[in-house]
């Protein structure tokens, strides 16, 4: 029987038939509604064995797949360095001791976390096409690139001045009674316990940037889903081709993941294992003998 808890009651007997009748038609309505798109994509012949050929030829991959997959691949590996770099010096700077500062890395924060990624690849595109800033093979790499940073970077601050915020601040004032200045306070006390607890959300964050390079299609830079959507219009295999596209997805996204998490553990592994340090056991204080005279 189902017990109470402090969000809800205890459903009763009728409840619990009616919640078996709502979770069975639910049922009947998913298999009706994957019936029909199984009819559908049957008739159109996208189920059929020859529209997975094309995926065993050497040629779609050296074509269309390989170039896509590297261009999502530099696309995500910049923005995400960028976007790291970005994200510490604004983080850090929301927290400085001068309101300037302070305020103008608030304003640039609060602006590109509140654009929408895309309306940034499309407005830097036009402005380094207009001024040519970039050669012209560059020109949606760099405005993919520099939307992602613009975007991911706001979030990774925020992601930096909550992890400085959440440490207790009995660390930081024991330093500064000690004569440390700010600045040493911040890289040798704060950030680094900070970054070990930011890592899972900032590994989300990396995560995200790599998932919204595929946007960079729409102002024409090849990448692995503007090469599925190629590989659908040449061979007539759009859902073959899309379910590829996903699975290369999934496959780059679990590597990353994979690889933040590596190194989130060496991290931890690196933090715990350092030895402590040994006060000492003879301290000398002017004007006070501690040797032992006793004979």
């Amino acid at each position: 029987m189902s017990s109470a808890t402090v969000l809800y009651d205890a459903p009763g007997p009728k409840a619990r038939a009616v919640y078996r009748a709502a979770s069975g038609v639910a049922a009947l309505l998913l298999v009706a509604v994957g019936f029909l798109v199984y009819t559908a994509l049957d008739d159109k012949g996208q189920l059929t064995a020859d529209k997975w050929e094309p995926f065993l030829e050497s040629s779609t991959w050296s074509t269309y797949l390989i170039p896509g997959i590297q261009g999502t691949i530099v696309a995500a590996a910049l923005s995400i360095v960028f976007a790291l770099i970005l994200g510490f010096v604004f983080g850090i700077g929301r927290l400085s001791d001068h309101a300037a500062i302070r305020w103008f890395c608030g304003a640039v924060v609060e602006l590109f976390r509140a654009i929408p990624v895309l309306i940034l690849m499309i407005f830097t595109y036009q402005v380094f096409a207009e001024y040519q800033v970039f050669q012209s093979r560059y020109l949606a790499l760099a405005a993919v690139v520099t939307g992602l940073t613009l975007y991911n970077g706001s979030v990774i601050a925020e992601i930096v001045r909550a992890g400085i915020k959440s440490l207790p601040k009995g660390q930081s004032e024991a330093a500064y009674a000690l004569g440390m200045r700010k600045s040493q306070v911040m890289a040798t006390i704060l950030l680094p316990q900070a970054v070990t607890a930011m890592l899972p959300a900032i590994i989300s964050q990396m995560v995200v940037a790599l998932k919204d390079s595929a946007l960079g299609y729409i102002i024409g830079y090849v990448e692995v889903v503007r090469s599925g959507q190629q590989v659908g219009a040449f061979y007539g295999n759009y859902l073959p081709a899309l379910l590829v596209v996903a699975a290369i997805m999934i496959a780059l996204n679990s590597a990353l993941t994979a690889l933040a998490t590596w190194v989130e553990k060496r991290l931890r592994t690196r933090g715990r294992g350092a030895a402590p340090t040994q006060a000492p056991t003879d301290v000398a204080v002017p004007g006070m003998d501690l040797t032992d005279r006793r004979t």
